[in-house]
Order: structure tokens, then C-alpha cells, then sequence
């Protein structure tokens, strides 16, 4: 019996998405073909370490703002895992792409790695497309011109705010979070107790 597309990897999902934009777009624009069939050398992803659960009180703190949970590796780990099940990683691949970017120091690199955001979450059709107004997409259209680490500003401001908004909240009432807080929680009990006995 045939389990539908949740049978299927994410992996194998998200690179379904990226060839049906791509082959939406080589039929509208056949002059943009070049760019479609060859594309862009990616770097493997490099695994990242073993993280380190957070304390009860550090998965407490994340409940005061998006930013507690976005500078904690475990944190930002659970969130994108979230935004995934919601099917809207992009906001956060995008926000973090943009924190790559203030990263580097080469112009040349900065340039291509702005251009390569542009192309990946904002220009239309974009393959990983982030939900962010007109506006918004030509002042970073313009920044564009000439690459710096506050080429993507706005837009990143704009995808903050919406995920600040939306997302954030849902992601503390979820299962995930819960889990993480009451596990946390017991662990703490247990030393508590474990001490309040020796």
C-alpha cells in the first residue's frame, strides 16, 4: 500500500520542490537555461558536533525570545527541526544564511554567496522562496550591486520578525519543546533529590 509523499526522506522532498521550480522556470525563460543546467558547485555540509542538551533553566530562558533560542546550537538545532515538520525551514536556512554572509571577509566570496542567498530565497520562484513583500525585495535587489554583510538586512529583519511571529510561539507549545523542558525538568529533580539524599 502506497504511504504518500510522508513516506518519502525530506531530502528527496525538498529536491522534488527544486527541479519542479526549475523546470517551471526554464519553460517560462528558456534564455535563463544555462543557469539551470549547470548548476552552482555546492560544499558538501560539514556534520556538525554532538550537541549538548540545555539545562532545564537554559530551555526555560528560551521562552523570553526568539534570540535565546537562535544563539544556542541546541536551540537553533530545534528550531529548524520544527520549522521542518511545518514545512517552512526555509525562514530559518535563510536567516542563517544571511549570519554566513556577515561571516565573510573576501569581497569576491561575498558577492558570490549574496548572490547565490538572492537566487536561493528571495528572487520569485526562488527555490527555498521566503515570504517577504515587494519592498522589501527591491531594496535587497538594489543592496545587491554592491555585496556587504548588511546586503540582506531588511529582508533578514522582515523573516525575523515573521518567524518571531508565527513560528515561535507554535514552537513552544510543541511537543518538541515540551518534551525538552520536562525532560530537562526530571533530570533536575533527579540531582535535586539525589543531593537532598546524600
Amino acid at each position: 500500500m502506497c504511504k504518500g509523499l510522508a513516506a518519502l526522506p525530506q531530502t528527496c522532498l525538498e529536491r522534488a520542490k527544486e527541479i519542479k521550480t526549475k523546470l517551471g522556470t526554464l519553460l517560462q525563460k528558456p534564455e535563463n537555461a544555462i543557469d539551470l543546467i549547470i548548476p552552482y558547485p555546492e560544499k558538501p555540509e560539514k556534520k556538525p558536533d554532538k550537541l549538548q542538551k540545555p539545562s532545564h533553566d537554559q530551555a526555560l530562558q528560551w521562552r523570553e525570545s526568539l534570540d535565546k533560542v537562535l544563539v544556542s546550537n541546541y536551540g537553533l538545532a530545534a528550531f529548524r527541526s520544527f520549522l521542518r515538520s511545518e514545512f517552512s525551514e526555509e525562514n530559518i536556512e535563510f536567516w542563517m544564511a544571511c549570519e554566513d554572509l556577515k561571516k565573510i571577509k573576501s569581497p569576491v566570496k561575498m558577492a558570490a554567496k549574496a548572490k547565490k542567498i538572492y537566487e536561493d530565497f528571495i528572487q520569485a520562484e526562488a527555490p527555498k522562496e521566503v515570504n517577504i513583500d515587494h519592498f522589501t525585495k527591491d531594496v535587497t535587489l538594489r543592496n545587491l550591486v554592491s555585496a556587504s554583510p548588511t546586503t540582506f538586512d531588511l529582508a533578514q529583519k522582515r523573516v525575523y520578525a515573521l518567524m518571531e511571529k508565527d513560528s515561535f510561539g507554535r514552537f513552544l507549545r510543541s511537543d518538541l519543546y515540551q518534551e525538552l523542558v520536562n525532560n530537562a525538568s526530571d533530570l533536575h529533580r533527579c540531582i535535586l533529590h539525589g543531593r537532598h539524599h546524600s
